[in-house]
Formats: structure tokens, sequence, C-alpha cells
């Protein structure tokens, strides 16, 4: 089964079959799980900023949320998020599908291995290549598709300085508040990870500032194209995991 992390905008993506509370040593998820029917395959769903969107990005509870869906048995995850770019050629209501990120976060909990075990796992390539490529046939016929690109992860709630963003166009491609730990988090499992990255703005780079206002228009009206991306995706997703990223653990202990 593969759990599928909604951001914003994005709280009704499936026919809900179940739903299942879920306690872990970390706490309680952003919302119970809901389990049930996309496309024909078996889904499980987490809205990561809870149903009623009350929970900021700074305040998630990343380590439930991962720990919940791997354990029914989810060992792939697809992330959803809202971003800035900070590229020209990636314009608002673009997607991109990274493979690289940069942690600008400041506050988070970023691990499942808090001791005694000392665990260091490799980083070098986070994302799930297998899922990227799959993702990125889903999605191209859809809309302007970027495969591959750098998503660097800041605290929030608040937007950039224009300092900031000028800093940041020159390390990354993407911007936004939720990648990091979620990311991190599901390769410490040994489970795939995946993202559609929807394009709301050009960050305050760009002339005009960034505006919450903007930004849930431009997600509303991505919302049935990101529909339609993860369903074509589900519909011809090869769950053989023949990838390296169950192996993650190999080697990591010290």
């Amino acid at each position: 089964m593969i759990g599928i992390i909604g951001g914003s905008g994005l709280y009704d993506l499936l026919k809900v079959q179940e739903s299942k509370k879920i306690d872990t040593p970390f706490g309680i998820p952003s919302a119970e799980i809901e389990i049930g029917e996309f496309n024909g395959k078996r889904v499980a769903f987490i809205p990561r900023h809870g149903k009623k969107h009350n929970i900021p990005p700074h305040m998630v509870n990343y380590r439930a949320n991962i720990w919940a869906l791997n354990s029914i048995g989810c060992n792939e995850v697809l992330g959803i998020n809202a971003v800035g770019s900070l590229k020209e050629e990636m314009a608002p209501g673009d997607v991109v599908i990274p493979d690289q990120y940069i942690d600008f976060t400041k506050n988070r909990k970023l691990t499942f291995y808090d001791g005694p075990e000392v665990i260091h796992i490799s980083s070098a390539d986070p994302f799930c290549p297998r899922m990227n490529e799959e993702l990125n046939r889903a999605s191209k016929p859809k809309a302007k598709t970027h495969l591959g690109g750098t998503y660097i992860t800041v605290e929030g709630p608040r937007f950039s300085t224009r300092s900031e963003s000028k800093m940041f166009r020159q390390f990354a491609d993407i911007i936004g508040m939720t990648l990091v730990p979620e990311i991190n988090l599901a390769d410490e499992l040994g489970m795939c990870y995946s993202l559609i990255a929807n394009v709301t703005d050009y960050d305050v780079w760009a002339d005009k500032p960034v505006d919450a206002s903007e930004v849930i228009k431009i997600l509303k009206e991505n919302e049935e194209k990101t529909k339609e991306i993860v369903g074509e995706f589900l519909m011809k997703h090869n769950e053989e995991r023949t990838c390296e990223c169950k192996n993650r653990l190999d080697n990591a202990r010290l």
C-alpha cells in the first residue's frame, strides 16, 4: 500500500473506506489515516496540516505521520507540496519532481534515532528514482513538468526576506516549508519517497512579494490537475521495489 501525504488544499483525494486512529511512540499524527480506493489502488492518506488545515508547517508531527504510515504497511510515500519557484523557467502552475534537497530548517525533530542506537543513513540521493520517473511520465501530459531540481526547506511559517530569497536562488530551484523532515524520516525507515511539488508563486525575488491568498488561488486551480496526476501515477505504478531505497539502513549502524 502506498501512503500519500497531502499538503495545502488537497483533503478529499480518495473514496474513504476506513479511518485509522494511530498513536505512535512520537505522539499523534496530523489526522486519522484514511484508507480507500483511488483508481483501483488501495491507498493510505494523511492530510499533513490536519483536516481543517490548522497545523502550521513548523508544528506538523512529521515523525508521527511517517511512523503511522509505516506501521500499517506503507513502504512508499508520495508527498504533495506547494512551493515557490526560485527559477524563472519554473512558473506558477508548473509541477516540479525534485531529486535533491537542502535543509534550512532550525527547530525540527529530524530523526527517529535519538539514541541509544546511532544511525547515519546516506542521503546522497534522497528521493526514489523509480517513483520519480513514474511521476514524470504521469505528470507530463497534464502539466508543464520539470524532472529533477533542488528543494530548499525553510522553517516557516513566514515567507522569505528578499535577501534570503536571492541567496536561496544560488543553490536551489524551489522553496517550501514541509519537505524536511518528512523525506529523511521516510528514508530512515527504508521507505521510498517522491514528491509532486506544485509551483504557486515566484517567491520574493520577483517584483511582487508572496501573497498567501494568491498561493491559495493557484492551489485551487491546480487541485484537479494534481488529482489527475496522482490517478495516472497510481494506475501505472509498479509496486515492485527495484530501487535501492529499502537498503538505506544497510551499513548505517556504528
